[in-house]
Order: C-alpha cells, then sequence, then structure tokens
C-alpha cells in the first residue's frame, strides 16, 4: 500500500504542474485470497451456454431382452438381418450410445458474488496498483516512468483524437514501453479458437483511468494494443486485476484521481455514493511481526520457555564402531595405528624375501647350463626345498589331525610313520592283521565338509569315531 501524502500531478512534456494528496483507498489491505476468489468467479459469468444435442445416443427403439437368455440386460436394437440388430445402445460403455452425464444448458453457469467482497477486492488490487514492486512483478515496463501511482493532467489528454497523439503522450510519459511489451506478446492460438475470433492472445497493457466513460479520447487509445481506457465509476476486478493477478499498471487522470475519496469515501467518512459503506481496514497497523513478539511487553504476559527433555541417544556397539571404542580406549587408535604400520612392514619383508629367493633360484638355474657343480648346487637346492615343503606339509598334517580327533571327542594320537616293507616277507608275517583305522572326520560324517561340524552332525561324528574306536581296541 502507498504511504505517500501527496502525488505529483505531471504536465505537457512531462513536468510537475500540480500535487494532490493520496485518496485512502490507496491504503486499503492487500487482500490476494479475497481478489482471486471474486476475480475468478465474476469472470464466469461471461461464459455462454454451450450442451449437446439433448437425444444425442437415445434415438433408437432398444429395449432389454431381459434374464434368461445368458447376455447382459442393457437395452439392445431390435430386428434382424443387419450387424446392428442385437447390439447394446444406449449405455456410455455402448457404440453409439450416450455419453455418461451429458453436459446441458441448465447447468450453473454464472457464479453471485457478495457485493463487500467485491469491494472490497476492488479496494485491494487498487492499492496494490499504487506498489511500484507489485506493479514490476506483474510484468509491466515502468522503470522509466516518473512516479507510481502515475497522474496526469486533465488539460494534455482531453483533447487528444487521434491515435499519434496518444501515442505521442504514452512517449512523453515514458509509459510506451509497456505498449511495445505487449505488441512483441502476442502470440497465434492452435485449434478452434481460430474460427470464432480469438486466434490470437496477447498481454494486457496501462489502463487509463478518466472522470467519465463517455470520452472521445477512447477512440484515441483504442488502438494501441493492450491500452484500456475506463471511468472512474466503472473500475471492477476484472481490468484491475486481469487473471487473478495484482498490480496493474493505471495512468490516472487527475479528475478521476480526485473522485476516488468522494465515490470510496475513507477511513472516517463513508462513501457517498455506496450506502453504509466504509474502507476496509488493514488487521495490522504494524505489519513487522517479529518486532511485536520480540517486544518487551509480549516478554512480560507470555510464560518463560520450557527446557527441552535431554535426548537420549542410541548405545553404540563398541566392537563394530571405531569412534565409540576411541572414546572409551584412546589407545585402541594407537594400537591399530601400530597394526597397519607392522602389517606394511610384514608385506613388505615378505615381498623382499620372496625376490631374493627368486633372485637365488635364478642365480642357480643360470650356473647349473654351464656346469656339473652347478648341476649339483642346483640339485641339492630343490632336494632341500622339497624336505621343508614336506615337512611343513606334515605339521599342518598332524595339526590337522589333532583338531579333528579333538572334535570328534577322542583322544590325540600322533600318525605312525611309514615304515619300508620288506623285499622277501617270510612265511609267519603273511598273517594278515586288522589294520588301524585312523579316525577322520571326513569319514566319520562321510563328506559333510571339513571343519564346519555343528549341532545334530557334530554329535553323529563323534558316535561313528567313538564306535571305530571300540573296533580298533
Amino acid at each position: 500500500m502507498a504511504s505517500r501524502p501527496l502525488v505529483q500531478v505531471y504536465g505537457a512534456g512531462g513536468k510537475v504542474v500540480n500535487a494532490v494528496p493520496t485518496p485512502q483507498i490507496m491504503l486499503s489491505p492487500i487482500r490476494h485470497d479475497v481478489v482471486q476468489f471474486v476475480q475468478t468467479n465474476l469472470r464466469r459469468n461471461k461464459r455462454q451456454a454451450f450442451a449437446v444435442s439433448f437425444e444425442a445416443g437415445m434415438q433408437s427403439s432398444a429395449e432389454s431382452w431381459g434374464t434368461g437368455r445368458a447376455v447382459a440386460r442393457i437395452p439392445r436394437v431390435p430386428g434382424g438381418g443387419t450387424h446392428r440388430a442385437g447390439q447394446g445402445a444406449f449405455g456410455n460403455m455402448c457404440r453409439g450410445g450416450r455419453i455418461f452425464s451429458p453436459v446441458r444448458v441448465w447447468r450453473r453457469w454464472h457464479r453471485k458474488v457478495n457485493v463487500n467482497q467485491k469491494r472490497y477486492a476492488v479496494a485491494s488490487a487498487l492499492a496494490a496498483s499504487s506498489v511500484p514492486a507489485l506493479v514490476m512483478a506483474r510484468g509491466h515496463r515502468i522503470s522509466n516512468i516518473p512516479e507510481v501511482p502515475l497522474v496526469i493532467d486533465n488539460k494534455i489528454i482531453d483533447p487528444i483524437t487521434r491515435t499519434k497523439f496518444a501515442r505521442a503522450l504514452l512517449e512523453q510519459l515514458k509509459a510506451y514501453d509497456d505498449v511495445v511489451r505487449v505488441a512483441e506478446s502476442e502470440k497465434k492460438r492452435s485449434g478452434r479458437a481460430q474460427w470464432r475470433n480469438r486466434a490470437k492472445t496477447r498481454r494486457v497493457g496501462p489502463l487509463i483511468v478518466m472522470p467519465s466513460s463517455r470520452s472521445v479520447t477512447q477512440a484515441a487509445f483504442r488502438n494501441l494494443p493492450g491500452v484500456e481506457v475506463v471511468g472512474v465509476r466503472d473500475l471492477n476486478i476484472l481490468r484491475l486485476a486481469p487473471g487473478g493477478h495484482l498490480g496493474r499498471f493505471i495512468i490516472w487522470t487527475q479528475g478521476a484521481f480526485d473522485q476516488l475519496d468522494h465515490i470510496w469515501g475513507t477511513l472516517k467518512k463513508q462513501s457517498a455514493l455506496k450506502k453504509n459503506y466504509f474502507l476496509p481496514r488493514p488487521i495490522l497497523t504494524n505489519p513487522d511481526l517479529a518486532r511485536i513478539f520480540n517486544s518487551d511487553q509480549v516478554a512480560q504476559i507470555v510464560r518463560a520457555r520450557k527446557a527441552l527433555p535431554k535426548a537420549i541417544g542410541k548405545k553404540p556397539n563398541y566392537i563394530t564402531n571405531k569412534t565409540a571404542l576411541a572414546k572409551i580406549n584412546p589407545y585402541h587408535l594407537v594400537q591399530r595405528r601400530v597394526a597397519l604400520q607392522t602389517a606394511i612392514r610384514n608385506k613388505r619383508s615378505v615381498a623382499v624375501r620372496r625376490a631374493k629367493f627368486h633372485s637365488k633360484v635364478r642365480a642357480l638355474r643360470k650356473g647349473a647350463k654351464g656346469s656339473k657343480e652347478g648341476k649339483d648346487k642346483l640339485a641339492a637346492f630343490q632336494s632341500t626345498r622339497i624336505k621343508k615343503m614336506a615337512a611343513r606339509r606334515n605339521n599342518r598334517r598332524t595339526s590337522d589331525l589333532a583338531y579333528r580327533r579333538v572334535i570328534a571327542g577322542l583322544p590325540f594320537k600322533a600318525a605312525p610313520k611309514k615304515s619300508a616293507k620288506p623285499a622277501v616277507a617270510s612265511a609267519d608275517k603273511k598273517k594278515k592283521t586288522p589294520k588301524k583305522v585312523w579316525i577322520s572326520v571326513d569319514k566319520a560324517h562321510k563328506g559333510k565338509g571339513k571343519g564346519k561340524l555343528t549341532g545334530r552332525a557334530k554329535r553323529d561324528a563323534a558316535q561313528k569315531a567313538a564306535k571305530l574306536a571300540r573296533a580298533n581296541e
């Protein structure tokens, strides 16, 4: 809303010739919701009734065949000898039938709007037209005009009867940029609108408000795209807020501007033309809500702020959550760092040992190509290597066997070393003796997975191993 006490009046050449007080309707509260509601409903009052034919889809003597014939009870076309006979009719699911809920001319096309609501919407739209930010937000080009609201002297607009003089006046006021914007926005519609005298669309431009609607000046401005001329008593929300959008660019004549207080009244004086009507007052005289809420007067009467309950967080898992573990055991980070460094060091040492081994093997193979001594060294190295690998494998087998016997619940016994068989067997030794059976969990549970016994399989393996042990005793 505009709060300036005076508005300047501009004459020929854009010079200031006078100053008039701001009408109090410009101080009305800006209610976008009221404007949107009123504009939407009033716009419906220009609709023309349309409908489909009253008899469409019903021009048949079809009747239902009833029940007992294993077909739907939809009305069917009588007769025979054609494809049409026996087809369903009337229903919206039938070919050639009527549509569901067809449009009728007695539909409620128009809407009634309360008079007070319409007046409130017009007052809000006039107040919004005096705010430069809202006018520019609507798309109007007013960056070069001298003032908003823009008021011009009656003497420079009354004698205008030609369009070229009207254009010259708008150029003097720096308002012709908005007319150019409207001309550039013109677009062609597609579809049937081209048949119905509304083939093109364009934005709206300045609204010139005159003291009276009967003026020869209207003919001068009507050929300028987007420019409308209206009398001050004929203002309505459809022109002040097209599309329900506040902020129409209005050019006032001084005679029309002076009549606003007489037509609409003031905050203290009722309107002379509208019975028992006063301008709407703003609900808040001070819209700075933050200042009101934080003021000392409000703080004295409101209760103190409640302390928020202490939040109890979720207990972390100190095994998987390393950050939580570091809080209760700060030395864990040092241990982790040392372990990582040790792992890196071991990895490097393994790589070094492996490189030394491969280099030694390459040297021995190279020396074995030229001399017998080199071949002997290579053979000795290979035999020593094979013995070490066999010993390592035997150690692994012994430890694995011990683990399996413990799993089976038997005492551990080392496997006997295999002795070489004599070349000639005597007659006494030809007698077969029962072989000792070494308990193996693989044989006990018949291949159910090595070292993965759990539950019932573990119990069955232990029982079978015990039976075999008793048989060997």
